[in-house]
């Protein structure tokens, strides 16, 4: 019986403190016996299947369940802060792609002998997006054409809009669904993490730790200058007051709690509660901070931007100012939709990647190496999204 507790405790707590375990096992495995490291990288290849089986599904339903099952909003108040959600996404995800090129990061992959098929400019992309657009949805989910995917669950959502309650309710309980064999999927990552580590550490060395700690300082680092530049500049100009006492209070009484919690929703009434004592108008706040939970997320789209180019620069690819601004608009259009799953964020970089003709599978490691960095990576994040809620709310909500 206590044995069994034991396990029950195991299964049930921090996947954070999970994975942390797992990673420093996996030093130590690789060190110990690097043949048994080695052939524990069949736990690492056995997570990113199955990541790469739930992800192209979990997109679509998401996305179709999302459209269908909106909701029109009643307050004046909402367009200034829609809009002050986009554009701080689309400036990080502008400023992820500057900090990329100053600081650019390379990743260890398992290429295959197969030439990468890298786009010569913005023309080549722009085609290859276009033929990607019109893709079988059912070839597209086979294949993880997640560009199709997108165009199929947008317009799935936008025809069964005016469907019956009953039809979207069964599209949301599909999307509720899928969203808990992720999370069961989830709850590997300490397993599978364990495995990559192991297997990438006896074969490269130590020295493949000093490529996540690089990547992971630049995805920080550029939340952090969202968070303290590019958030109180734009509350300065809708307010033209002093940002940063509002900053750093959402960022000490949302951010802190989101930090540790790693979930925008979870943290909404933590954000609710923080609204009301800022005397903010509640018909505005009670709409717009779950909103902001599932569109506001600039850290997001700074993950997707980040690991992306560090894909490309692994595999050489050239990139242009114009494809770069393209990857800008690909990372915060597919970040509005990265909410609600864990690791949502990392799932959609297989659609940034198939940008530069990248394939599934390279862009699925990616996704691996995104877990491994997670531990610090989602809750940066998710306290920069959660935080950001109150800001641009206050921002509007009190300017009269």
């Amino acid at each position: 019986m206590e044995t069994k507790s034991i396990l029950n405790r195991i299964s049930s707590g921090s996947l954070v403190l999970q994975i942390a375990i797992g990673i420093v096992l996996a030093v130590v495995l690789s060190q110990v016996s690097p043949g048994t490291a080695q052939k524990s990288m069949l736990f690492g290849n056995l997570f990113v299947q199955a990541l790469k089986a739930v992800a192209p599904v979990l997109v679509l339903l998401l996305v179709a369940s999302a459209i269908a099952n909106r909701k029109a909003s009643h307050t004046a108040q909402m367009r200034p802060i829609i809009l002050m959600y986009l554009v701080g996404t689309m400036l990080a995800a502008l400023l992820a792609v500057g900090m990329s090129t100053v600081f650019p990061t390379t990743l260890v992959l398992q290429v295959p002998d197969a030439v990468v098929n890298a786009p010569q400019g913005i023309s080549e992309v722009l085609n290859t997006m276009l033929l990607k657009l019109v893709d079988n949805p059912v070839n597209a989910v086979l294949t993880g054409n997640f560009i199709g995917i997108l165009v199929w669950g947008v317009a799935l959502g936008i025809v069964l809009h005016h469907a019956s309650d009953t039809t979207r309710q069964m599209l949301q309980d599909l999307a509720d669904g899928i969203t808990q064999i992720v999370r069961i999927v989830i709850r590997f990552a300490p397993l599978g993490i364990f495995g990559l580590v192991a297997g990438n550490l006896a074969e490269s060395g130590l020295s493949v730790l000093g490529g996540y700690v690089q990547i992971l300082t630049v995805l920080i680092g550029a939340m952090i200058i969202v968070a303290l530049l590019i958030n109180p500049a734009i509350v300065w100009f809708m307010t033209r007051r002093n940002p940063y006492p509002l900053v750093f209070t959402a960022l000490r009484e949302s951010g802190i709690t989101a930090f540790f919690t790693r979930s925008s929703a979870a943290n909404i009434p933590v954000n609710l509660a923080l609204c009301e004592r800022l005397n903010l108008e509640k018909d505005t706040y009670s709409m717009s901070i779950p909103l902001g939970a599932t569109i506001n997320m600039g850290g997001a789209a700074i993950t997707i931007t980040v690991l992306t180019l560090a894909a490309v620069n692994t595999l050489g690819i050239q990139v242009d100012l114009a494809t770069a601004f393209l990857l800008s608009v690909v990372a915060a259009l597919s970040a509005c939709g990265a909410s609600g799953v864990a690791g949502g964020s990392l799932l959609l970089i297989p659609l940034a990647c198939s940008l530069f003709g990248i394939s599934n599978d390279i862009a699925m490691q990616v996704v691996a190496v995104g877990f491994v960095i997670s531990i610090l990576q989602d809750s940066a994040e998710t306290a920069l999204n959660s935080s950001t809620d109150v800001v641009f709310t206050a921002a509007v909500a009190s300017k009269d």
